[in-house]
Order: C-alpha cells, then sequence, then structure tokens
C-alpha cells in the first residue's frame, strides 16, 4: 500500500529518495541505491521511466544541444540515453522497494511509460518540472486514478492551475503539488519557498518541495514552511559520476536530513501555549512580589517593603501596582513571598 497520504495525514513528513540517472548503468548499483535509501528511514525511492526516443529525437542541430549548467554541450538525445533507467529494470527495482518496505514511485514522460508503470502495479505517479505544462500526459496519467505528485519548477500560478485542472477534470483530486527551483544545484535566492504555504492557500493541497540545492538546509526549511512531502536526489558516492551526481546527497548524507527534516518537523510542531513538564518546574524561578522589609499588620505596602524579585513563590508582579498604599492585614517577615489573599 502507498502510504503517502497516511503520512501526511498523521502530520508527518513524506520523504523520496529520487535515484533518477545515479545507478550509473548498473542494475546492482540501483539495488544498492534502494537498499540504502531504506536504510536512511525515506519512505519512498523513486525513478523515471523514459527512453531517449521517447523524451525527444536524435537529432544534430543546435536546438538539441545543451547550452549552459551541468549538460553543457550534450545533445539531449544522448544525455537520455546515458541516464536512463532500463525499463527491464523496473520490476526489480520495485520487488527490492517492497522486500525493503519503502514505496516504489517513478515519473512517467509519456503515455507509453504511464501504462507500462500501470501494469507493473505502481500506485501513484511523479510528474516531473519539465512536464508540468504537458496537460495531455497529466490527464492521461491522472485517468488512472493513482495519487499524483507534480513538481511545479518553472510552473507559473497558471500552469500549476492547468495541472491540477486537468487532474480534476478526469476525477482524480488526489494531488500533491510540490515546490520546485529548477536549476542544478539550486542556490539559496532561487528558492522562494515562502510559496509552499502560499501554493497551500491557493490550492488547497498538500504542498511538497522538490529540492535541488546542496545540503540540508532547504528541506529544513520547507519543512518549517509547512512542505508535507521532501524529494532529494540521492547516490551511492558523487565519485560514480552520472547526469545528476553532482547535485545529489550521499547515502549518509541522506539519513542526516531525514533526521533533520524530522526534527524539524519536531520544532515547527504549535501553536501550544502549555507549559511543557520541565517549564513548570522552572516555575518556581520567575519573579514574583517578596516583602525585602519587615512588614507589621495595619503598615502600607511601598517600594521599599515590596519589590518583584526571583524566585516565584509568591503573587505575580502585575498586582504591585493594586498593593501600593494598601496596608498589610498581617506580620510578614522579610523574605516572605506574598499571597493572593494580600491583594484583596
Amino acid at each position: 500500500m502507498f502510504r503517502l497520504y497516511d503520512k501526511i495525514n498523521n502530520g508527518g513528513v513524506y520523504i523520496i529518495a529520487e535515484m533518477s540517472a545515479n545507478h550509473a548503468g548498473k542494475l546492482e548499483n540501483a539495488l544498492e541505491i534502494v537498499r540504502g535509501a531504506a536504510k536512511t528511514g525515506a519512505d519512498c525511492l523513486k525513478i523515471q521511466t523514459y527512453t531517449a526516443d521517447t523524451l525527444t529525437i536524435d537529432c544534430d542541430n543546435e536546438y538539441f544541444k545543451v547550452k549552459g549548467g551541468l549538460w553543457d554541450g550534450y545533445k539531449l538525445h544522448d544525455l537520455y540515453n546515458d541516464a536512463n533507467t532500463p525499463w527491464e529494470w523496473h520490476k526489480a527495482i520495485k520487488d527490492e522497494c517492497e522486500k525493503c518496505r519503502i514505496d516504489f514511485l517513478s515519473t512517467p514522460f509519456d503515455n507509453t511509460a504511464v501504462d507500462f508503470l500501470n501494469d507493473l502495479g505502481a500506485e501513484a505517479y511523479k510528474i516531473a518540472s519539465f512536464e508540468l505544462p504537458d496537460i495531455p500526459l497529466i490527464e492521461y496519467a491522472a485517468s488512472k486514478g493513482k495519487p499524483m505528485i507534480i513538481s511545479c519548477g518553472m510552473g507559473t500560478v497558471e500552469d500549476i492551475k492547468d495541472a491540477v485542472d486537468a487532474c480534476r477534470r478526469v476525477g482524480n483530486d488526489k494531488i500533491v503539488l510540490l515546490k520546485c527551483c529548477s536549476s542544478y544545484p539550486a542556490k539559496w535566492e532561487d528558492m522562494h519557498l515562502a510559496n509552499i504555504p502560499d501554493m497551500k492557500k491557493r490550492f488547497n493541497l498538500p504542498i511538497g518541495l522538490s529540492d535541488h540545492s546542496e545540503g540540508s538546509l532547504a528541506a529544513v526549511v520547507g519543512v518549517s514552511m509547512g512542505a508535507c512531502v521532501i524529494e532529494k536526489h540521492v547516490c551511492i558516492s558523487r565519485s560514480i559520476k552520472t547526469a545528476d551526481s553532482d547535485f545529489s546527497m550521499e547515502l549518509p548524507e541522506f539519513a542526516d536530513m531525514v533526521k533533520a527534516v524530522n526534527d524539524a518537523l519536531v520544532i515547527a510542531r504549535g501553536p501550544s501555549y502549555e507549559l511543557t513538564e520541565k517549564e513548570k518546574g522552572s516555575m518556581i524561578f520567575k519573579r514574583s512580589l517578596f516583602a525585602v522589609k519587615d512588614i507589621k499588620a495595619g503598615e502600607p505596602f511601598t517600594s521599599e517593603n515590596v519589590r518583584s524579585i526571583r524566585p516565584g513563590y509568591g503573587i505575580k508582579p502585575k498586582y504591585l501596582k493594586d498593593l501600593l498604599g494598601k496596608p498589610s492585614k498581617r506580620d510578614i517577615k522579610r523574605g516572605e513571598p506574598l499571597k493572593e489573599e494580600d491583594r484583596f
């Protein structure tokens, strides 16, 4: 059973470990990443379902060459040939996920991939940011009635609304949107994580974060801003060079991120103004009103014989003005706390 909604409906953060190209063309690496991701505490292992020919055409003109960034100079068809996860591996990866008690998820990039994953028994679909404008693909995937996790990198409000509407047109309201900055690695100033609460308000849907930045900070901030899903690339080692390795976390780093995210979730809980048990124990160290000189019955309270000091055994300092000038009803020795009965 796909555990996404169980996790987020119970106030948790659902953590997706994105393998992408980090198997480096070896099935044994892919399976090792599955096992490693499960040990980090991730909820889900994600791959991508495409071939070079389902994403683009084999063409040498300038339109099909990457300009700038990590993949500068690559021909698109070659890049996708190098980075894809062979479809014949999918069942082995899914079976390994089940063995490790971790969810399996993949991103389809065309209708044939949607059908392939459906036949494989995949329980949800992930839509990549670059496919956000592909409304026919989103509509077709959503028509299968499974949860749709949609990354919104490079998306305008209108683009995101179009994608949400596409799902709802085919009767699918099981939608989670992921705030995403589609640069690799993403810079802090480009993240705009305040979009997370804004997207939640605009679309009335669960909002997560697909994070391409370095380290754990963005994921922690995202959770504090209300993200209920975190997706992050993971690899065995960045020394195993792939199309995605430079902005991926190694497994020990990913484990640290999982812990940091869950700690951030605890820290961000609230609002609550209830005192903790330890705070209750510290109440005696708060200020309160004490006699700082001996006071005889009938003698007025003054700023000379009553002060707000620590510890907290007396009445609250806010009552000092009410007391000043009133006669004491009893003898009070220096160092004794004032009591409620002294106010009236």
